[in-house]
């Protein structure tokens, strides 16, 4: 991609240079009674059809220019890690913010295959809260330890939030898939214990049940442009990256419109606070989607 010197969150809506799937029927990235009804109970949820290949290979491309030692220092990042684990031999990059800097990254967020199923799951119109890239180098790419989302997110209230994990791969057991621990969504919120690196630090906050609950981890392998979505206490994390290829993931964080803030400070790096009590809204957290129109 060509550097871009404008911030992309002034457009509130999909720029429209990159291909999308909004072509034909839109009921066909809803889903069933079922699996609305598995998530509720598990936490999790596959989406039922992929970004097309045409539209990953952007998203790629532009990822290539977006993780690199070059763009570290764009102010329109959020936040930006070229590398989280401090262990001194794995590498895990993590940033906030993509969509504010590349158009596939900005498109993605109003791409239906994503927005359809959330307001599905949320019941509500379907509000960004904010992005996430994640990428893990071939042979030494760093795990995401277990946690809850929402621990992170306390600065806003209610809890009514969701996240779509996008496979810009195909992520598999062997390359640090997304493993879910199902059922965990019922748990109270858990104290952060760290994101990156100890798989383990968990383990000193769950009780006994919890503890003989996350023996049993579930892995969702995903092909290339497929997506799941999680619960924002739903327990989750990804192992090391041993093969000889990358594992890049692309990360959408949303909320129900009408969620406010819960904090007298800034909601994300760079962005003017919203006051404690008021919606969330406003330039970085558009509406990407009514619920009414997914029906």
């Amino acid at each position: 991609m060509s550097r871009v010197d404008t911030d992309l969150s002034v457009i509130s809506e999909p720029i429209g240079n990159v291909p999308n799937l909004s072509v034909g029927n839109p009921r066909r990235f809803r889903l069933t009674e079922g699996q609305v009804e598995s998530f509720h109970k598990q936490g999790f949820v596959v989406g039922n059809e992929p970004l097309t290949d045409e539209f990953v290979d952007l998203l790629c491309g532009d990822l290539e220019y977006l993780i690199s030692s070059d763009n570290v220092t764009n102010p329109l990042w959020h936040e930006c890690h070229l590398n989280e684990c401090d262990n001194g031999r794995d590498v895990l990059f993590h940033a906030l913010g993509a969509w504010r800097i590349s158009e596939s990254f900005h498109d993605l967020l109003w791409q239906p295959a994503v927005t359809i199923p959330a307001t599905q799951l949320l019941n509500a119109d379907v509000r960004f809260w904010h992005d996430q890239l994640f990428f893990k180098p071939p042979k030494h790419g760093g795990g995401v330890a277990w946690h809850q989302d929402y621990s992170y997110w306390a600065r806003t209230t209610p809890m009514a939030h969701l996240t779509c994990w996008v496979a810009l791969e195909d992520a598999t057991i062997a390359n640090g898939c997304l493993h879910y621990i199902a059922g965990s969504s019922h748990w109270e919120m858990l104290p952060i214990t760290g994101l990156a690196g100890d798989m383990q630090s968990i383990e000193q906050v769950l009780s006994e049940e919890q503890f003989a609950a996350l023996q049993n981890p579930q892995p969702i392998e995903l092909q290339r442009g497929q997506m799941v979505f999680h619960h924002p206490l739903t327990v989750h994390g990804s192992f090391q990256n041993t093969t000889d290829k990358s594992r890049p993931a692309a990360v959408i964080n949303m909320l129900a419109d009408g969620v406010m803030s819960n904090s007298t400070e800034s909601l994300l790096a760079g962005t003017p606070a919203i006051a404690a009590g008021e919606p969330v809204a406003g330039q970085f957290f558009p509406l990407l989607r009514k619920l009414v129109d997914s029906l």
